[in-house]
């Protein structure tokens, strides 16, 4: 299990390097930490392999996760929020349409949470495979987030994604 730094307050986030296969590249929300890496430390670029605009699949999600209020037994809790970063071409245009990007799967072990996750968010399928929104497109911008709880964090990085049309999904 990765975390920021060991000094994580219960209001920092991890944010999870899809491109780094589920790697802690840094923190966000407490100005850094113990774990960030030398570029995001430095306020370097979060894709520095993009070459071009537009929809990248997974490349463009990334994966927040960070402590939320325990359960009243005492097992712990946390927040993730997973947000589609891609904001389109640089010609102006809103972006949401063209960065629509849909079965999101995500590396996740033998997920499971003390309280329930709306399944239509996030389910594991099987071992290391969980699916996001119901396999629904995340349009541009769009953040979906969850809580779950269980006595470890899990290492979340996502697996598959594909940009798509978000005008074919119902």
């Amino acid at each position: 299990m990765a975390n920021c730094s060991p000094q994580a307050s219960i209001d920092s986030f991890c944010r999870v390097d899809a491109a780094a296969a589920g790697n802690v590249t840094g923190s966000t929300g407490t100005g850094g930490g113990g774990g960030a890496t030398a570029a995001a430390a430095a306020g370097g670029a979060l894709r520095p392999n993009r070459m071009d605009e537009g929809c990248a699949g997974a490349e463009d999600i990334e994966i927040y996760q960070g402590q939320a209020s325990p359960l009243p037994s005492g097992v712990p809790a946390y927040k993730v929020d997973v947000v589609n970063r891609c904001l389109g071409g640089l010609d102006g245009d809103s972006g949401s349409v063209e960065c629509a990007i849909a079965g999101i799967h995500v590396r996740c072990g033998w997920f499971s949470s003390v309280s329930l996750v709306d399944p239509s968010k996030f389910r594991r399928l099987g071992h290391d495979d969980c699916l996001l929104n119901d396999g629904r497109p995340l349009l541009g911008g769009e953040t979906i987030s969850f809580e779950y709880a269980n006595s470890f964090k899990y290492d979340l990085s996502v697996r598959v994604a594909t940009c798509v049309d978000p005008t074919a999904y119902p």
